[in-house]
């Protein structure tokens, strides 16, 4: 369930950078837009009528005279302007184009009114002159005036602080709404992330089929019926393929007694020929191999569908391999296949957890490996050693060994237990089969290579100390 909060996580995250993102985007707009409304330092008209007032002068023949230049920049403006003389308050000097319902004389209170406000709806400003005040005055709807700003200082000096208060408001807002209108959404992503997990470990899942995810709902609990019908399935399959190996291998047993039996009368009867008594060993021969096969198909089946329990002791491994050499020493092999112990005579104990007949078999499968491989004889190499914490039991011998692709496919592909069309080249595969099957009940590996001492085939059991 680590999906769901990472999921929600996601959600919220994105949701707070869409929000930023967007609040950002909107100041900046405003900022770009404000600034393009705002007239620049030339035309200000609080520059504009500083100028003025500076422009303003009286000529040697007692007239007020302004300049051509500021005159054509309060045409432009489509301004106007008088000046209101600083003794009599009256107005001493106007331009051509002053509207006729403006004023010639004025008090004091009229003209404090003027410099913050309006002048008969207009917009005025006013500039500093030597013999009174200019005033200039703009068309109705070219500017706006604050004529009544009063604000508390404590709410100026707190400002920013207040503008990122509300901006935090806002947020969590949103994201309040956000989650509630994807809470219904987010509650059925839960059981669905549920499900799905259910299914990676083949169970039976069974969700809801409510909410905006429905439909996927639908599908999981489809394809969970499906899943569990294919599970039972194969349960029946196995189970009917290990009990026909089973009763095989029981209907076998007899008649097969039975020739054996048989056959080594055959060979030991004097009164057939040298070479009659010779057929009699092959069939007695070929009938102990047949036998073994079986005893190794049933048990490989048995390993394959955990029928056959593992008993698991401490065991010195030393011991249990020198025993298997000892018995196949013991069996009188032709001297076309000798046995050398490689062990390290300081290793004389080496305790593992295992079923000590399962890991006997293991070794004897190894053996027999590489006597019925080489058909012109080897020496056989058998060792136990120890390395970083674990058993290594090695068999190896200098015979005709295999090829590359052929060790490829002894490490990586599946053997008799597996239907193949490639079963004619599986030459190695069921004793193998059964010795890494108990590896596995081990715990333990098996790698197969080349022998780089012998030059023959080498297999190598590491196992757990």
């Amino acid at each position: 369930m680590k999906s769901v909060p990472k999921l929600i996580r996601r959600f919220v995250g994105i949701l707070l950078l869409s929000s930023i993102l967007i609040v950002l985007i909107n100041f900046i707009v405003f900022v770009v837009l404000m600034a393009s409304y705002v007239p620049d330092k030339d035309a200000s008209p609080y520059n504009i009528a500083r100028e003025t007032g500076k422009a303003l002068q009286l000529s040697t023949g007692g007239n007020y005279v302004l300049s051509e230049n500021m005159s054509a920049k309060l045409t432009d403006c489509g301004a106007w302007a008088i000046l209101v003389d600083n003794n009599t308050l009256n107005v001493t000097w106007k331009t051509e184009n002053v509207p006729s319902t403006i004023p010639n004389d004025y008090t004091l209170s009229d003209i404090a009114n003027l410099s913050v406000g309006y002048l008969d709806g207009y917009p005025t400003y006013t500039g500093e002159n030597e013999y009174g005040v200019v005033v200039l005055g703009f068309p109705k709807d070219s500017f706006w005036k604050h004529t009544q700003p009063s604000w508390d200082y404590s709410l100026l000096s707190n400002f920013p602080q207040i503008v990122l208060n509300v901006l935090f408001i806002n947020i969590m807002l949103i994201l309040a709404i956000y989650l509630i209108a994807n809470m219904k959404l987010l509650k059925s992503v839960k059981p669905i992330t549920k499900g799905i997990q259910g299914l990676s470990i083949g169970g039976n899942v069974h969700i809801p089929e409510t909410g905006v995810l429905s439909e996927i709902s639908v599908n999981i609990n489809h394809t969970s019926d499906i899943l569990q019908e294919q599970k039972k399935q194969l349960i029946k399959k196995e189970t009917a393929r290990a009990n026909w190996i089973a009763g095989v291998s029981h209907d076998i047993r007899t008649p097969l007694s039975m020739v054996m039996g048989y056959a080594g009368q055959l060979e030991n009867s004097p009164s057939l020929s040298e070479t009659e008594r010779k057929k009699a060993t092959v069939i007695v021969k070929q009938s102990e191999r047949m036998k073994n096969l079986i005893n190794d198909l049933n048990l490989a089946s048995k390993l394959e569908y955990n029928m056959q329990p593992i008993m698991k002791k401490e065991e010195n491994a030393v011991a249990v391999v020198r025993q298997v050499v000892v018995d196949f020493m013991n069996m009188d092999i032709d001297d076309r296949f000798p046995i050398k112990w490689k062990t390290d005579d300081k290793l004389t104990v080496c305790n593992i957890n295992a079923d000590k007949d399962l890991l006997k078999r293991a070794i004897s499968n190894l053996i027999q490996n590489s006597i019925t491989h080489n058909e012109n004889g080897c020496a056989i190499y058998v060792s136990v050693s120890t390395y970083n914490n674990k058993c290594i039991i090695c068999v190896e011998d200098n015979g005709i060994g295999v090829s590359d692709e052929q060790i490829e496919k002894l490490n990586h592909t599946p053997h008799y237990m597996v239907c193949d069309t490639n079963t004619t080249e599986q030459r190695h595969g069921l004793g193998l089969l059964i010795v890494k099957q108990i590896m596995d009940g081990h715990s333990g590996t098996v790698i197969i290579e080349h022998s780089e001492y012998y030059g023959g085939f080498k297999t190598e059991l590491t196992i757990p100390l």
